[in-house]
């Protein structure tokens, strides 16, 4: 098969066409801006000088296009062309989903959260697949195998505790941006919020017994959005992964503020986020070469993962155990449903369940290791790139 790549430096791009490659395809990137919401003569132009390229046999060249996260001017692009698009999503909220171009014929898009899938489904999205996200496990094993040369087989660590990720203490924390909305209202949600906080594995933002329609309703008289008319967003969702969000901020400050008190805690994120008191902040990790040594170095690596995943694996999660990594996570549908809890990895359903687990497997240094063995060994059988893109690549000629 030959791949025509859209390549925007996405972090796990190469690790994607390795796979690829391996597999036996042929792959070639193309690089275009695709900023705008508009299908321009230049990005058309673009794409049409690969489409036009012929085979020896005078075929077209290329038989599909893929890209991680979906873009609705591709979508368009290979309409107007009959050329299959291959979209695999993993950035949530990913609200391009929304655009009335995911239905044209030609897109073939998975999304990793099954809940996000069935609301897609039940808007009328036909072309939309779901699949959990993947990892390379080819480069990550080898990887594995070079630091365990190194050490002689001793595992060396480096922190005790650690989180890396965004703590969206910033321009991204809309909610508490907004500095107008009704004592009352802004009383009730911040309630819901902190509730939130304290459950694992179940939206609160969408049980009609915590926030109804009339609450978003009414939080929508206050919160306006831009409508650019490209999309027909689903603004209320919208509404509801900004409290989300909300309630990500807080839990993963307020969990590392108790971690950074009884334990040797860092964090890798970004260097101008707001400090923690007694958390080191060790700034931004890069995804191939820092981020797994980091993950295998650390005796305990925590996943919190953003609310707006509501039911589905965070790419976290398989970063940290094909890393070698032992994780301790936040509770959700789909983790609790590929992987067992004390076997590959610990689920925790409550902050408190998070610390106590924490500090237990911070004294049970046998259990960690085999747990963490484990869920490489899973996540390298079940989600390796190579076992999960032939399906999604197939996809592309069921046009």
């Amino acid at each position: 098969m030959r791949i025509l790549y859209y390549d925007w430096d996405e972090f796990n791009g190469e690790d994607c066409r390795d796979a690829m490659r391996r597999l036996g395809h042929e792959v070639e990137t193309i690089k275009v801006d695709l900023s705008g919401f508009d299908l321009t003569r230049e990005i058309e132009q673009k794409f049409k000088t690969y489409f036009d390229r012929k085979d020896e046999a005078g075929k077209r060249y290329f038989d599909l296009v893929y890209s991680f996260d979906y873009y609705p001017n591709i979508s368009e692009v290979c309409q107007k062309y009959g050329m299959p698009y291959v979209s695999w999503v993993f950035d949530c909220p990913h609200h391009t989903l929304d655009s009335h171009t995911i239905n044209n014929p030609v897109n073939h898009v998975f999304v990793f959260d099954k809940l996000l899938y069935a609301r897609l489904k039940a808007k009328g999205a036909e072309t939309v697949g779901y699949s959990p996200l993947g990892v390379n496990a080819e480069r990550l094993s080898a990887f594995c195998r070079k630091l365990d040369d190194e050490t002689g087989g001793r595992m060396v660590y480096q922190h005790d505790v650690c989180f890396l990720g965004s703590l969206y203490d910033n321009e991204f924390n809309f909610y508490d941006q907004v500095k107008y909305l009704p004592p009352e209202l802004k009383e009730y949600m911040d309630l819901v919020i902190q509730a939130q906080e304290r459950i694992y594995g179940h939206d609160l933002f969408t049980d009609e017994k915590a926030v109804t329609d009339a609450h978003i309703k009414r939080l929508r008289e206050y919160i306006k959005f831009e409508d650019t008319g490209k999309y027909e967003i689903d603004y209320d969702n919208v509404m509801r992964d900004i409290l989300r969000k909300k309630v990500t901020v807080n839990e993963r400050r307020n969990i590392l503020v108790r971690m950074g008190q009884h334990f040797d805690t860092v964090i890798y994120t970004n260097p101008d986020a707001k400090p923690i008191e007694g958390v080191n902040n060790l700034g931004i990790a890069d995804y191939t070469n820092k981020m797994p040594l980091v993950f295998h170095r650390s005796k305990i690596n925590l996943n919190i993962t953003l609310r707006c995943i509501t039911s589905g694996v965070s790419l976290r999660v398989m970063d940290v155990l094909a890393a070698g990594g032992f994780l301790v996570t936040t509770a959700s549908p789909e983790i609790e449903e590929y992987f067992t809890d004390g076997v590959d990895l610990a689920i925790a359903h409550t902050p408190e369940e998070l610390f106590r687990k924490t500090a237990y497997y911070l004294e049970h240094e046998d259990e960690r290791k085999q747990i963490a063995l484990n869920g490489q060994k899973k996540v390298y059988e079940k989600f390796a790139y190579t076992k999960l893109l032939p399906e999604i690549l197939r996809s592309g000629f069921d046009v």
